[in-house]
């Protein structure tokens, strides 16, 4: 082949040179990458983070339960705590009867824990032949990673008033959401990471009107965490909005539409009360998951609302029902701020109805910062309470982070360590 086929000139090597320039600088500049890349990396770098955290404080761990002293992040992250129940459902399933102590009542057993992480987690194991603290971890980081994406995509879709108000919301709302206190479990062999996605996935199509897919997500859901009725006062809303709007003039709901929130709504209702049902089933007690659920509290009878006043008092005494006032007082601020009223209608109403359905239903305790985790458009509110000027608004997020991220460590150090009693190991 001749000379003149194979060379190439230098201006077109130059100009090559010249076009490739612009993109290399767009790849080095984090500012210009699209929107679901910025969310990625800022979620990748929150739980770089994390992980560092995570690797301290598991270098001071002694010997427990779950794990050898000093153990490595993947076990740490993979077999603490909860992820041990999580590990036994991916490894032998669930019990047929539910255990009993000597004094007749049922202790702990796996069926206080859903099914579908564990078992996405198995499948991955059988694919792989990597054991539980390999996949487990991981396959929740990369959850959380796809969760941060559509949490961005939910605020820009779902809040465009708020969005419009303040500007680099889809972003501010995910770093909040990154940094949590208790957003570490994104990384650990828990269920939030899938949680986290099955809401965000779930609000998002329901804003965007894809009613059957939206039933599926919220189906996933019922068997992720306990948190699928809540969703079921989203959809209320959400059909009642467009009702009104119809009614007006101003939107047009269909036979389709009509069918399709239907269906959605009996999902999230049967959702929600799905695991309980399949529970009492198996094991042939009908209240078989009430009764697991009580061999963790610290009174077994399980009555919404109740367990905010014994608990609160055992930590603050007679101070007790001031703390609550001020509790609820605060999130009930954060509802109610102009901020919060910017947000689409599906956001604010998960974010009031979802921290209601915890107040009903479970003891307050060590998970409870956790389980707010799953309340995460309150990070839009919190970021939209500053929105000019710009130096302020900045500041504000900056602040807001570093704080975050001090109790995050806080939490970790507190929470995450474990401290065997006398006598261990036996």
């Amino acid at each position: 082949m001749s000379a003149d086929l194979t060379a190439q000139s230098p201006g077109r090597v130059a100009d090559e040179d010249s076009a490739a320039t612009p993109r290399r600088r767009a790849l080095a500049d984090p500012r210009r990458w699209p929107g679901w890349a910025q969310a990625l990396g800022i979620y990748l770098a929150a739980r770089a983070f994390s992980a560092v955290a995570l690797i301290v404080v598991a270098r001071g761990q002694v010997e427990n339960y779950w794990t050898p002293a000093n153990p490595s992040y993947l076990r740490f992250t993979g077999l603490m705590w909860d992820a041990g129940w999580y590990r036994q459902i991916a490894e032998t399933g669930y019990p047929a009867e539910l255990p009993r102590g000597e004094d007749g009542l049922v202790q702990q057993n796996p069926w206080a824990f859903f099914p579908l992480f564990p078992y996405l987690a198995r499948g991955l194991m059988r694919l792989t032949g990597a054991e539980w603290f390999v996949v487990a971890p991981l396959l929740a980081l990369v959850l959380g990673a796809v969760a941060a994406v559509v949490v961005r995509r939910l605020v820009e879709r779902g809040a465009p008033r708020a969005v419009a108000a303040r500007p680099g919301l889809p972003l501010a709302a995910v770093t909040l959401f990154a940094v949590f206190p208790t957003a570490v479990v994104m990384q650990i062999a828990y269920t939030e990471s899938l949680a986290v996605l099955l809401v965000a996935t779930t609000l998002l199509l329901v804003v965007e009107r894809r009613y059957a897919w939206a039933s599926v997500a919220v189906l996933a859901l019922g068997f992720t965490r306990a948190v699928a009725l809540p969703m079921a006062a989203v959809v209320v809303v959400h059909a009642l909005v467009r009702w009104r709007a119809s009614r007006r003039g101003e939107d047009h709901l269909g036979v389709r539409d009509v069918v399709g929130l239907g269906v959605l709504g009996a999902t999230a209702a049967i959702s929600g009360v799905a695991w309980p049902l399949i529970c009492g089933w198996v094991t042939g007690e009908p209240d078989g998951y009430l009764l697991t659920q009580g061999s963790w509290r610290g009174v077994r009878e399980i009555v919404p609302f109740e367990p905010w006043g014994y608990v609160s008092r055992f930590w603050f005494g007679d101070a007790a029902p001031w703390v609550l006032i001020g509790g609820f007082g605060l999130l009930a601020a954060c509802l109610l701020v102009p901020a919060a009223w910017r947000l689409g209608n599906e956001l604010h109403v998960w974010s009031a109805a979802y921290p209601l359905y915890l107040a009903a239903a479970i003891e307050p305790g060590s998970s409870l910062a956790r389980f707010l985790l799953l309340a995460f458009p309150l990070g839009a509110v919190t970021a939209g309470v500053v929105r000019r000027p710009t130096l302020a608004r900045r500041a504000w997020l900056v602040a807001v982070v570093l704080l975050m991220l001090v109790l995050q460590v806080v939490w970790i150090d507190s929470m995450w360590r474990f401290t065997p009693p006398s006598g261990w190991p036996p």
